[in-house]
């Protein structure tokens, strides 16, 4: 009964703190799909495959949020006409490089900034790596078949009409997107439960094995970006420095409700590949640190 009591607090804490989030995913994603053009997101978005990639890295310094919402704003991007590489590089860094994450870890670890730039700087050379390994290896989209909407054309409307489409197409990617975090969530809330953290902790004696114990950790625990950093502050007497970051990072590209959500916007054999190409980067990244 104790533990059904412990997830159910952790499963509705983990829903709560995703939601507002999901929220503000929706809604910049129905802001890009209302005002911004196929032909202005073509124009500003350099030709060049490696300038693309390190561009659209570059641009989450601009969105304000969490991985809980970033998926829809980049397979929005991808139907606007953003090259698929590009917008995964955009959807990896963004929830960490914004200025909102940034500050909360600066906070986390004690006003220090050398975390702010191991996280950073290791979330944008995976991210540009990632895009750019994916640039030469997919064809396509990858969008599965059910999110292949037509991309409406917004430029007859005026300002009221407009308006009332950010709102339908908000609600719709909302609701769309939230059954994956409210059944990531629970999974979260019952791994968190039925697996202790000590017997993670214990693996974790080597450099190596740190590392991979505590990318596994920030899986299991799917904590949001902006909050992550206080809880990996909180290991810092358990594991090494690169390891940390480890965590920093690469939770906040997969995590299980992020997982369930891409695997509900993209192709499976997409997602696979995607997970490797992220976790072989973060760790060889957080080895070299």
């Amino acid at each position: 009964m104790d533990r059904i009591l412990q997830l159910n607090t952790i499963f509705i804490s983990i829903v709560i703190e995703a939601i507002p989030f999901i929220v503000l995913g929706a809604f910049v994603s129905a802001l890009i799909e209302v005002f911004i053009s196929e032909n202005t997101m073509l124009r500003i978005i350099p030709k060049n495959r490696f300038l693309s990639v390190i561009f659209a890295s570059l641009m989450g310094i601009c969105f304000p949020g969490c991985e809980c919402g970033i998926v829809p704003i980049a397979a929005r991007l991808i139907k606007k006409g953003l090259a698929p590489y590009a917008a995964i590089s955009f959807m990896l860094a963004a929830p960490i490089i914004n200025p909102i994450v940034l500050f909360a870890t600066f906070i986390a670890f004690g006003d220090s900034w050398e975390m702010v730039w191991y996280r950073a700087g290791l979330a944008i050379a995976v991210a540009v790596a990632t895009g750019i390994v994916l640039s030469f290896m997919i064809k396509g989209n990858q969008l599965k078949m059910n999110t292949e909407v037509h991309v409406h054309d917004h430029s007859h409307q005026n300002t009221k009409q407009k308006f009332m489409s950010v709102i339908t197409h908000t609600i719709d990617e909302f609701f769309t997107m939230g059954k994956y975090v409210v059944l990531g969530s629970l999974i979260a809330a019952a791994m968190q439960v039925y697996i202790p953290t000590r017997i993670l902790t214990t693996l974790g004696g080597t450099h190596v094995t740190s590392i991979l114990v505590m990318m596994i950790l920030a899986f299991i625990l799917s904590i949001c970006s902006e909050a992550d950093a206080f809880v990996a502050s909180s290991f810092r007497n358990f594991f090494p420095k690169t390891s940390i970051v480890s965590f920093l990072v690469f939770g906040a590209m997969v995590d299980i409700k992020n997982l369930l959500m891409m695997f509900g916007t993209f192709k499976p054999k997409f997602v696979v590949l995607l997970v490797s190409l992220i976790s072989s980067f973060v760790f060889i990244g957080s080895l070299f640190l």
